[in-house]
């Protein structure tokens, strides 16, 4: 949801879920991600990410730096969208 710097997740027009995100030129650092507890193991949580995640694919050449644990545990999980990571920035080379 471009307007708010969240993806919602809704049931039956509820929201029950969030992501939220920062853009940084072409990153999209996603910093919080919350589910209501009611919502909970329903997969509200992983249908969240993923589409968050196809949302950014879909938009080119942009990456995403996952600092909130949620997302970045999902992306770890799901190696289908590693290459959607920015390398991290001043890492060794050596």
């Amino acid at each position: 949801m471009p307007g708010r710097s969240r993806y919602e997740a809704r049931i039956d027009g509820e929201v029950v879920g969030f992501a939220e995100y920062e853009r940084s030129g072409e990153l999209v650092v996603f910093t919080h991600t919350e589910v209501e507890p009611r919502a909970g193991g329903k997969g509200v949580g992983s249908a969240l990410v993923r589409g968050a995640l196809d949302d950014v694919r879909a938009g080119g050449a942009r990456r995403v730096v996952p600092l909130c644990p949620f997302v970045r545990g999902w992306i770890a999980a799901h190696d289908e969208y590693g290459d959607l990571v920015a390398a991290a920035s001043g890492a060794a080379t050596d």
